[in-house]
């Protein structure tokens, strides 16, 4: 057993990840180059290695002539006799090589051959390491500055952060630990190439599926990802499941979850919208903070028409166009803000547009009580539930809603029912009191009135 080149073998396949197998085959192969480089020739040159033992022997086989033209090729039989006396003319004789032999610069290219097996092994098992951590994060120590570039150790490799994918305003010490997106892993002459972002969209999405489980285990799912890194970053979520709330899992208890990314990121805001298939309803959620009153989205051109209040216009566009840039990349859609007055000018709106508004109370309705979709007609008045003729219009306290006949003596009364009954018995000069009193019970039906504070 060849007790040392076992354990050397050992060794790099520990430290190097580098298999015996491969350093064997290198072995062999820098054997036979070691012979060509010695005989002139190694087409005749078999190697015989033990792959449990480590032992080897290397033999030259030559053909047995009368008359030896090639001494690299051939053999007389007298000296194949020495060797093997069963050996006759035209037999093949196996010719046992020593590599002792060698002269010192077959040696020194069979040691070259082997440092440049172990390189180029190095060289790949660091490739495909980093190779299978592409569009991942990983984590990397500062080392030092290079002009405007970082030159980041990632452990088995460097990596160089570009001034490209530095985010503006960030500044590292050395041995200052940083997480990385990894963008590409080129493999080249002189190593694996490694180019990593703090920039890349895809960098807040990793972070949050290392803080958020619902997030890696798909519960919840990142649809869309818009970033100005430094500065604001808006995301779209969705939930696989309806006891989940999207948004909820990513802010985490008191916002542990998505505080634990802006502080990997510097203090970078995140803004976290919930997910439609809706185009309509999610550029409205994209433009949140701001209100809106009306979103119209073409398909088609991906291009949408957006209405805003007045007051609502500056926050919907954003500081420097930023709010609207960042709903434009998330939804992809070409957004076009407008306010209500720039909304009425372009006829988007109608003319007294702000006067209905003026009359609308918070809750969405125009005067003191709210619409009733649900009544039907009882045959002595108009369907309570239209728009003119039930309680919307209301303004002094009971309205046009019940009938030709009640609204003859309840239209015009400010004062309430009192004022109503004496207006009509004035009316008429021919009758009392009671026979007015008497008619309205006759044709009109029973009605409960409240009186209201004027």
């Amino acid at each position: 057993m060849n007790t040392e080149l076992l354990e050397a073998l050992t060794i790099l396949e520990q430290e190097k990840n580098i298999s015996k197998d491969t350093m064997m085959d290198a072995i062999e192969n820098s054997l036979i180059s070691a012979c060509k480089n010695h005989f002139g020739t190694s087409d005749n040159i078999k190697v015989i290695m033990n792959r449990e033992t480590c032992d080897y022997a290397v033999f030259a086989e030559k053909e047995v002539v009368d008359e030896v033209m090639d001494p690299a090729l051939e053999i007389s039989l007298e000296e194949a006799e020495q060797i093997d006396s069963s050996l006759q003319l035209g037999d093949v004789a196996q010719i046992r090589v020593e590599s002792k032999s060698f002269g010192r610069i077959a040696t020194q290219n069979a040691k070259n051959l082997i440092l440049q097996k172990i390189r180029e092994e190095e060289r790949k098992v660091v490739f495909d390491q980093y190779f299978e951590k592409e569009r991942d994060i990983v984590t990397g120590i500062v080392q030092r500055y290079v002009g405007k570039n970082i030159s980041i150790n990632l452990g088995r490799a460097d990596a160089m952060l570009t001034e490209n994918e530095q985010v503006k305003g960030e500044v590292f010490q050395p041995t200052e630990r940083i997480k990385l997106y990894i963008v590409e892993v080129k493999n080249t002459p002189k190593g694996p190439k490694i180019l990593v972002s703090r920039t890349h969209p895809e960098l807040v999405k990793r972070l949050f599926e290392a803080e958020v489980t619902e997030v890696s285990d798909g519960t919840v799912e990142i649809k869309s990802i818009a970033r100005e890194a430094g500065s604001r970053t808006k995301m779209a979520v969705w939930s696989n499941d309806d006891k989940v709330d999207p948004v909820g899992a990513c802010v985490g208890l008191n916002g542990s979850r998505v505080n634990a990314v802006v502080s990997e990121l510097r203090g970078e805001k995140i803004d976290i919208i919930n997910w439609s298939d809706n185009p309509a309803l999610l550029i409205e959620n994209a433009l949140s903070p701001a209100k809106v009153i009306s979103v119209m989205a073409d398909p088609d051109e991906k291009a949408a028409s957006v209405i805003v209040p007045d007051y609502q216009l500056s926050l919907a566009i954003g500081k420097e166009g930023q709010n609207a840039r960042l709903a434009a990349r998330l939804t992809g859609y070409k957004i076009d803000i407008k306010s209500e007055t720039q909304a009425i000018e372009s006829g988007e709106l109608p003319a007294d547009y702000m006067d209905q508004m003026e009359m609308m109370d918070e809750d969405g309705y125009v005067g003191e009580y709210e619409p009733y979709d649900e009544y039907e007609d009882d045959g002595n008045g108009a369907d309570y539930g239209e728009g003119g003729a039930g309680y919307e219009d209301i303004s002094a306290g009971y309205g046009d809603g019940y009938g030709d006949e009640a609204s003859a003596g309840y239209e015009e009364a400010p004062a309430g029912y009192e004022d109503s009954y004496e207006e009509e018995a004035s009316a008429g000069a021919e009758a009392d009191i009671e026979e007015t009193e008497r008619e309205y019970e006759e044709e009109v039906p029973e009605i409960e009135f409240v009186e209201t504070e004027q």
